[in-house]
């Protein structure tokens, strides 16, 4: 009997959450078939079967276990059943039909007299006396006792009765369907809001606004996006023009590349760019490494592999481990403008947005162009108001002068084409 174990996801990580079951006790697994899908505070990962054979469940969906806890037994002697074909019907020779038989009338019976149906036995009153605590409740809601359903021994009202009929009014019934579903959330769900709450009540965090013209990063997609699809067989999106513009912006700005250690502020000279992931399981924040090292090929490269890999659920804590600074994108949603929550313990994070035709004043004239409100949040225990605006101000060059500023002024040599 193989005694199957909760592997170490990764560093620092104790206990995982068994998220859902793919299999039941007494199913056949095969080596390697995935037997289970557990959550840990950072990613949902498969568990993998360690060997064929028969299964047995030790843990419930729902239950948290530490690593190295044993969650299921495999039986490996045990072979696959398979159902025996049935033998082939051998035709018979038909018979002869038999006669008639005649059946004699049978004689009508009595009626029957009607069966009296048995007395009820008599229901015991319910004794609607609440219990202090329940008495309190309603004695402040105004509600009588009377109009309560208890639930506690004897039909006794107890606190959660009288709080349940006490919740506010919605107004009216109006006889639609009202009802309400609990669903414990993942432990990923509880450990992002965990980190959000942190970020918001341990960072002096601050956000900063501006605005960015789309029009010649809207020219050269249009110009260069098929051949190069063609070319590197991966489009060429926003996201490379914005990770390129904010590696130059930190090299200008390392304090917004930094982070607090204690006392201590550690500066990076390295850019691994998190990027938000919307994912089945909620917000993954996977990390594309050394990105200043990358050309507009490599980081579109990248932003698929683990945008794929996270909404497969194949994506690896070691993949959204670290991280120097995030980018975020409610664009794709049809956010206009936002406050984005740092990633700790990163110190800044930039949000892009939807782009909207907007009027704007260009060379002296009011023009029609396409145009992203962003958002810098940072914290100001370590940023000042000047590195952070001089940072958002850099990426807005940076977007608004394309070729000059992240091609070398030569775009096909930079999208290498």
């Amino acid at each position: 009997m193989l005694e199957m174990k909760v592997p170490s996801p990764g560093e620092s990580i104790t206990e995982v959450e068994i998220a859902r079951w793919l299999v039941k006790t007494g199913d056949y697994v095969t080596k390697d078939q995935a037997v289970a899908e557990v959550d840990s505070d950072k990613a949902t990962l498969e568990l993998p079967a360690e060997a064929s054979g028969i299964i047995t469940l030790q843990a419930e969906e729902g239950e948290a276990v530490k690593v190295g806890q044993v969650v299921c037994l495999i039986d490996t002697t045990a072979v696959p059943t398979a159902t025996a074909p049935t033998a082939p019907t051998v035709p018979t020779a038909p018979t002869a039909p038999t006669a008639p038989t005649a059946t004699a009338p049978t004689a009508p019976t009595a009626p029957t007299a009607p069966i009296a149906p048995p007395t009820p036995a008599p229901t015991p009153s319910v004794d609607r006396v609440p219990s202090p605590a329940a008495r309190k409740i309603l004695a402040e809601r105004e509600i009588p006792a009377s109009t309560v359903v208890g639930t506690g021994k004897g039909g006794r009202i107890t606190k959660d009765d009288a709080l349940k009929a006490s919740k506010p009014s919605m107004g009216t019934p109006t006889g639609g369907v009202r009802r309400e579903t609990r669903a414990k959330m993942s432990m990923l769900r509880r450990k992002v809001a965990e980190r959000l709450v942190s970020a918001k009540n341990e960072t002096a965090m601050l956000t900063t606004f501006n605005e960015v013209d789309m029009t010649a990063i809207y020219q050269l997609r249009a110009e260069y996006k098929d051949v190069f699809k063609e070319r590197h067989n991966v489009g060429l999106g926003f996201m490379s023009f914005f990770t390129l513009a904010v590696v130059r912006a930190l090299k200008l700005f390392p304090d917004v590349n930094s982070m607090i250690d204690g006392q201590d502020k550690v500066t990076y000279d390295f850019c691994d760019i998190s990027i938000a992931v919307s994912g089945p399981k909620g917000l993954m924040v996977p990390v594309i490494r050394n990105a200043e090292n990358l050309s507009f090929r490599g980081v579109e490269a990248e932003v698929k592999r683990l945008a794929t890999r996270a909404r497969d659920g194949q994506i690896t804590v070691d993949e959204m481990t670290g991280g120097t600074f995030t980018i975020t994108n409610g664009g794709v949603f049809g956010s206009m403008l936002s406050t984005p929550i740092i990633n700790p313990p990163q110190s800044g994070i930039l949000g892009m947005h939807n782009i909207v035709d907007r009027p704007i004043v260009r060379n002296g004239q009011i023009v029609i162009a396409p145009v992203m409100y962003v958002a810098l949040s940072y914290d100001h225990r370590i940023i000042d108001g000047r590195e952070s605006v001089g940072f958002l101000v850099a990426v807005k060059e940076a977007l608004e002068n394309p070729v000059e500023i992240l091609m070398n002024s030569n775009p096909k040599q930079a999208l290498e084409l």
